[in-house]
């Protein structure tokens, strides 16, 4: 999921992160000259939603600095992470590079793409721009797509994502116990949203395709990609879904509309194997972003509950929108709507408006 704000090291220090710290420095210590590390500038550039954190230092390089990633096994693994980066970078996107791995201790020396999340700069008059080159970087990134190179995001994978929903969030944070019948429209709801999402074409998925994993950068005008470790085969518009109708930040219904049109118009002159009829795109659209949204309300409450990271209950309301919104279009979905509604205490005379 994606980097939240760092906070300097000492506010969540333990033994073991303190140890994993000198451990990191030693490694460091060892590297080739050649990088020009200044060790002693190691400070922290930001944590993660996982168990991953991150660190900048300053080097010879062209930026002057460099990243470094502490994934502590057995909780992480980075071969995940520098496949995707090889995979991704040869498919012409701008990833950050991996200099140096130690696989087994978890140690990855990374090239600084810098912190300027799209984020952080997303306006009125910034958008076009950074979701254009967004689009661009997504169609290439699909351009060369092939089955085999990562994980396939099947059905076991998309149904495991989907019962994180009743287990965390309607469970866990909402305090509600299902019935028999209401768990039952809940797994048909599931059932239809997997046949869909499962049809769709199969591409590279990024899976966290979202203004705080793109990065602003002077020169190439692509965006910077971080946070890829996750990648799979699956649906294509997946990360579509992840950037339009992103956790962190709202766009008019018009405009993200506007947008997903301009995206499949340049997927379809691209050759990728979108949809004829723009209609029946949108609809995969939106019945992927349900699957996502779903999912990330119950990795949001997961990651208050167990891991204390309360900051994330603050984007819950932006999603259950999402949510709500793409359910009520379609009449097959109308039982999980009403479920839906039920669980979020959205009565027939309260209900939002379209």
């Amino acid at each position: 999921m994606p980097d939240t704000p760092a906070s300097p090291a000492s506010s969540n220090a333990s033994p073991a992160r303190d140890g994993r710290l000198q451990a990191l420095k030693t490694w460091l210590a060892g590297l080739p000259a050649t990088y020009g590390l200044d060790i002693a500038s190691l400070a922290p550039a930001s944590s993660d939603a996982s168990f991953r954190r991150y660190f900048r230092l300053t080097a010879t390089s062209p930026q002057g600095s460099l990243i470094v990633m502490d994934a502590p096994p057995p909780q992480e693994d980075c071969r995940p992470f520098v496949h995707a980066d090889q995979v991704f970078g040869a498919a012409g996107l701008t990833v950050p590079g991996v200099l140096e791995a130690d696989v087994a201790q978890g140690f990855l020396l990374l090239g600084d793409l810098g912190n300027q999340t799209y984020l952080s700069v997303l306006d009125a008059q910034t958008a076009p721009r950074l979701y254009g080159a967004a689009s661009e970087a997504l169609v290439k990134l699909q351009l060369a797509s092939q089955p085999g190179v990562f994980p396939e995001y099947d059905r076991a994978l998309l149904l495991r994502e989907l019962m994180l929903y009743p287990d965390w969030y309607i469970s866990r944070h909402k305090g509600i116990t299902l019935t028999e019948k209401e768990r039952q429209v809940l797994n048909d709801g599931f059932d239809r949203i997997l046949a869909n999402v499962l049809a769709q074409p199969q591409v590279y998925v990024h899976r966290d395709w979202h203004s705080r994993n793109l990065m602003v950068l002077d020169e190439p005008r692509l965006p910077g990609v971080l946070d890829f470790q996750d990648a799979v085969y699956g649906p294509m518009t997946y990360d579509l879904v992840s950037i339009l109708r992103d956790a962190y930040i709202r766009w008019d219904e018009e405009q993200v509309l506007d947008w997903c049109i301009r995206h499949w118009e340049h997927a379809r002159a691209a050759g990728l194997p979108v949809p004829a009829d723009f209609s029946d795109f949108y609809r995969d659209f939106e019945w992927m972003g349900i699957q996502r949204h779903l999912k990330v309300l119950g990795i949001f409450a997961r990651l208050n509950y167990r891991d204390g990271k309360a900051a994330y209950l603050n984007d819950m309301p932006l999603v259950a929108h999402y949510v709500h919104v793409a359910l009520r279009r379609y009449d097959e979905l109308a039982p999980l709507c009403r479920l839906f509604e039920k669980i979020e205490g959205i009565s027939a005379d309260h209900r939002y408006t379209f």
